[in-house]
């Protein structure tokens, strides 16, 4: 089992919440960016740079990543994606992409997209909070557990 990173808009500290956690369960991160990012040092952890372009990143992830593993993004259509080849995606924020919410989750963007572009909001996400890195480490510890669960009962 992986967890891979969308390292170009994920948080540092919840990337290295998830280095504590592989060090801890003992799986590889993959940290994939469009540009060089700091990467954790430590053997379980490694970074890929992709050639710079529209979602370059994005494209590698799904690429690469396989059922049973396990992305961090805060991309919704990437984590549709996914979602669509069988692999887990969490937000930093801790909230859990599935199929019962991704429509949901799509239409807001979407919605989020278009009053963006006509002017009517502005500005992004909050600043991460504890708060966030505490809902991130639940939700991540949750995921983790239930995709290795499988993997450690199998003959």
């Amino acid at each position: 089992m992986r967890v891979w990173i969308d390292a170009d808009a994920c948080p540092r500290a919840a990337r290295d919440q998830v280095v504590k956690f592989a060090l801890k369960r003992s799986f590889e991160v993959v940290l994939v960016a469009g540009q060089v990012v700091a990467r954790p040092n430590f053997t379980c952890a490694r970074l890929v740079v992709v050639p710079s372009g529209p979602d370059a990143a994005d494209d590698h992830l799904v690429e690469h990543a396989q059922p049973g593993d396990l992305v961090i993004c805060s991309d919704v259509p990437l984590a549709d994606r996914l979602l669509k080849k069988g692999v887990a995606a969490l937000d930093p924020r801790g909230r859990e992409f599935d199929e019962r919410n991704m429509g949901e989750r799509l239409a807001l963007r979407n919605l989020f997209t278009d009053l963006r572009e006509q002017g009517q909001v502005g500005g992004g996400q909050a600043p991460y909070s504890d708060k966030d890195r505490q809902a991130f480490a639940n939700s991540l510890d949750r995921l983790l557990t239930r995709l290795i669960r499988p993997l450690s009962s199998a003959p």
